[in-house]
């Protein structure tokens, strides 16, 4: 019991610093959690199951939004350039870029809100703050490639500031999505529903999974209630593509991409007593791709780093993958016998894809991204375990909303996977935080991402995924 205690107290940062079940990317490095508008907190690409000749790229920024956080409610940053990257030819070096940048107009600054009356259109004069945003594909690397812009002056859905204000959000403002081409290329921006979940609490109370230790309660999704920042587009598999082809089949080497996305600041910014100005170069400040990264392999002294570094710097890391943190740490807590290192099963998940399914090329340089094979049709019976529950639509074959990436990677660091089969049986291969599934229903069409939660909801936590359970929406609050 002393040794146990005492690898327990040595891993207390670790618990930390690379929990394996703390939220996707929200506030993982200690520079970005200063920095909440340009936090990018997870990244999503699947075939679209309503169209799928067209890829879906998600990028969610701004974490841990409080519905009712006015009178100055959260927004896009106008200073800070958000963009959705696409690898297809496996050198770790953007071949696509998606850039969103906004610019936000008040009608009245001589007033303190948001609204001036009830909005009951997005062109309502009484929406006092409103934000626009340019969409802009870059071809080639993304300082120096092609630029085309193929949107702009388009609007952002402004936060829900409330039923009072926006009695009938959907309805009366839109579902914000905006046409963009003769090929069909959609884009969206604006609030949703914090798509994440995870048993938030329980992560940071010493990585104590409910379903393990029997005596801390039922799951509870921590990010029940909390609203994010969603950047969305909607593409053609054509443009994609490293031959501008519909790849043959999922074994065409044109069929696979990586994905990443980023958050980028001027250089300079120079404050006075009547506001601030930036000026300079971009510079890359918040990094994503494959979820839990950061947080669950990457020290927390080299983490603000990470998030500064392209994917070709990535082969620094290759050391904090094959010699994780978590899986001592599953051990001293749980007794769980997992994987002796070097973790190579890892290597293939996290930074070269796997052979067969979603690699790119046939030696790819190992770099954080989330892979996905777009010849891949999306799964009419889909698993939110993704490929361990046999769907090979799911992650880590790109990631979808409804996957749950805190299973799937609890498992694979634990070693419950195929890659490990002397360690793929139980508890490895069936642990848990508990919480299954979001909040809120996702959209069964483009943005997909659910409508933010009203300012008047009551916040925090509200949805336990354990049916039997008692903790559901608490009294009072408002839908």
């Amino acid at each position: 019991m002393r040794k146990v205690a005492c690898l327990v107290a040595a891993l207390v940062i670790g618990v930390v610093v690379f929990s394996p079940v703390k939220a996707s990317s929200h506030r993982e490095a200690p520079l970005i959690s200063q920095d909440p508008l340009a936090d990018n907190t997870d990244v999503y690409a699947f075939v679209s199951p309503e169209r799928p000749d067209r890829v879906v790229l998600i990028a969610d920024f701004i974490p841990l939004q409080f519905p009712s956080s006015g009178p100055n409610f959260w927004k896009f940053d106008d200073n800070v350039l958000y963009e959705i990257m696409v690898d297809n030819t496996g050198d770790a070096v953007e071949d696509v870029t998606y850039q969103f940048r906004f610019n936000t107009s008040i009608a009245n600054p001589n007033t303190f809100l948001y609204n001036t009356g009830q909005v009951t259109s997005i062109a309502d004069p009484d929406l006092n703050v409103r934000q626009f945003f340019t969409l802009t594909e870059v071809r080639g690397p993304r300082r120096t490639g092609t630029r085309t812009v193929i949107g702009q002056g388009l609007h952002v859905m402004p936060a829900h500031v409330g039923l009072n204000s926006m009695p009938n959000y959907t309805r009366d403002l839109g579902n914000g999505v905006h046409q963009l081409s003769s090929d069909g290329m959609r884009a969206f921006a604006g609030p949703r529903d914090d798509p994440f979940f995870v048993d938030l609490g329980a992560t940071f109370d010493l990585l104590q999974l409910r379903t393990l230790n029997g005596s801390t309660g039922n799951p509870v999704d921590g990010l029940g209630n909390y609203n994010v920042h969603t950047v969305a587009i909607e593409v053609p598999i054509s443009r994609l593509t490293r031959t501008g082809g519909v790849p043959a089949g999922a074994l065409d080497p044109n069929a696979s991409i990586g994905v990443w996305s980023t958050a980028s600041r001027p250089a300079i910014t120079t404050r006075t007593a009547s506001g601030a100005t930036s000026s300079g170069d971009f510079v890359q400040v918040s990094r994503l791709g494959m979820p839990l990264v950061n947080e669950a392999v990457i020290p927390i002294g080299v983490k603000d780093t990470f998030n500064g570094l392209e994917p070709t710097g990535d082969g620094a890391a290759l050391s904090f993958v094959t010699n994780p943190t978590v899986p001592p740490l599953l051990e001293a807590l749980f007794g769980l016998h997992t994987p002796p290192t070097p973790r190579n099963d890892l290597v293939t998940i996290f930074l070269t894809g796997i052979p067969g399914l979603n690699q790119i090329g046939g030696s790819p340089r190992p770099s954080e991204m989330i892979r996905l094979n777009m010849a891949i049709p999306p799964s009419t019976n889909p698993s939110r375990l993704g490929l361990l529950g046999g769907d090979t639509a799911g992650f880590p074959n790109g990631r979808r909303p409804t996957d749950d990436v805190v299973d799937i990677e609890l498992r694979a660091l634990a070693g419950g996977t195929p890659f490990t089969p002397a360690f793929n049986v139980s508890p490895n291969n069936a642990l848990s935080d508990g919480v299954d599934r979001n909040d809120s229903a996702f959209l069964p069409g483009f943005p997909f991402i659910a409508p933010p939660h009203p300012g008047n909801e009551v916040g925090g936590p509200r949805v336990n995924s354990n049916p039997g359970s008692t903790n559901l929406v608490p009294a009072g609050t408002v839908r």
